[in-house]
């Protein structure tokens, strides 16, 4: 019997085993941090054996294959020990791909992900479609082709997901935009970034379409590189040889494979990031047949993705925007861009080789103050303390909100977009929204 052995006992890697012990495989699963309740629950209810708190070698080092969680990078000590030795390591993602023909819309990019898979997410509902939501966005797709398989997967892929992909396919892939990003995890080396985020091109055939972003100077440059077979939508801001899809004349506009239009003041999402996300996600839906009217009101109706750019509360005539998702700096820059009051910005987190100097005009531009969030500002005062502005120091999301509600003046809004990771002080980004949005409604 085929041993398979998963490394990481979150989302990911429990519905990789539950997978792996249906289709008859000797399984076993380590994580080095302890598991939650829920999935050794889920677990322990499919007969697989696990461990906690260790990595074994002698049951690790056995495997035949490795399924390595996203999070666990390549230089963890156990995943070079089994690189050494020639194990094959995989994704849960490109586990799951073995065991199903569904139809798959991948979505990656170093913003707009989440949005965007959201969005192609509640069309296809709207639509009646059979659809499955997975990947990055927090549903194991595994553990869905194990127990409750689906027509269609709409699947938003992190580059840590596309690097141990191989044969995996989409059938419609969308690349949204590439900018530094996760560089700790890349040697810091930009181009090693871009490689993985290109890997969703491989596999795909003449039957399948490529939708992305036109404007987008790296992966324009990074296409010519590529020997496409998939049927290509590129989009655009506004109307240009070579794009189907752009803003024109204040009209919403895709040309292929149908034409369609909408007012763009119809649209539920705002600001020019979000422009972009539209149009992916109606390209999308429209190559995949349906109807206009659908697409046209779940264009207009979508409420949008927790955790970025929601609006929390008015207090005092200050409004609070929780944008905890924004974890590198170009989707900071987006939500700068996107503001039409003074700003007071909460910055900071676990810093992944950021360069913060796009921001910089935009934080002149529309910060009255700035609020710095981490375990470690230093960085943070290097790059910003000279501008002039007030400056608060904070390590904890209580000192946080109370220096924002000392700061911020009626009119102005309050906008946590950090630019960095949240490991430094919370669990993860969604811990640190929670956080905020808490404290915030108790103001």
């Amino acid at each position: 019997m085929k041993r398979i052995v998963i490394l990481g006992a979150g989302e990911s890697g429990a519905g990789a085993a539950v997978l792996a012990k249906k289709k008859g495989f000797d399984v076993f699963v380590s994580d080095m941090s302890k598991i939650a309740d829920h999935y050794k629950k889920l677990l322990d209810d499919h007969h697989v054996a696990w461990e906690e708190g260790q990595h074994t070698e002698e049951l690790i080092l056995n495997a035949d294959e490795i399924i390595k969680s996203p999070g666990i990078p390549d230089k963890a000590p156990m995943v070079k020990k089994a690189t050494e030795k020639g194990i094959h390591i995989i994704s849960e993602i490109e586990f799951a791909g073995r065991y199903t023909n569904s139809k798959m819309i991948c979505i990656t990019g170093s913003n707009g992900k989440t949005t965007t898979t959201s969005l192609i997410y509640h069309i296809f509902r709207e639509a009646g479609y059979d659809c499955g939501l997975a990947g990055n966005i927090g549903h194991s797709l595994a553990l869905q082709v194990a127990e409750e398989p689906h027509e269609y997967y709409i699947i938003e892929l992190s580059s840590f997901q596309l690097d141990n992909m191989y044969d995996f396919r989409a059938n419609i892939a969308i690349l949204l935009n590439i900018t530094p990003d996760h560089l700790d995890r890349y040697d810091f080396k930009m181009q090693n970034y871009v490689d993985a985020k290109m890997r969703i091109l491989q596999n795909q055939t003449c039957d399948d379409v490529f939708i992305y972003w036109k404007d987008d100077p790296i992966v324009s440059r990074e296409l010519k590189k590529y020997d496409i077979k998939a049927i290509v939508y590129p989009f655009s801001e506004l109307k240009e040889k070579g794009s189907i899809g752009y803003i024109e004349k204040g009209q919403y506009v895709i040309e292929k494979p149908e034409p369609f239009n909408m007012e763009q003041e119809s649209l539920s999402l705002t600001g020019r990031h979000n422009i972009y996300n539209s149009l992916a996600a109606g390209i999308a839906s429209n190559v995949a047949g349906i109807k206009k009217e659908v697409i046209r009101k779940s264009l207009s109706d979508f409420p949008g993705v927790e955790h970025r750019l929601e609006k929390v509360a008015t207090v005092r005539g200050v409004q609070y925007v929780n944008d905890s998702k924004a974890t590198n700096v170009d989707a900071c820059w987006y939500a700068l861009d996107s503001m039409k009051t003074r700003v007071v910005l909460i910055v900071g987190g676990k810093d992944k080789g950021n360069d913060y100097a796009p921001i910089v005009p935009l934080i002149k531009e529309k910060c009255a103050a700035l609020v710095y969030l981490g375990a470690d500002n230093a960085k943070l005062h290097q790059n910003f303390d000279n501008l002039g502005l007030p400056i608060r120091d904070t390590h904890s999301m209580k000192e946080c909100v109370e220096a924002c509600y000392e700061l911020a003046e009626p009119g102005d809004t309050v906008l946590l977009s950090p630019c960095c990771a949240s490991f430094d002080l919370f669990k993860n980004m969604e811990d640190r929204g929670e956080q905020f949005k808490e404290l915030v409604k108790k103001l």
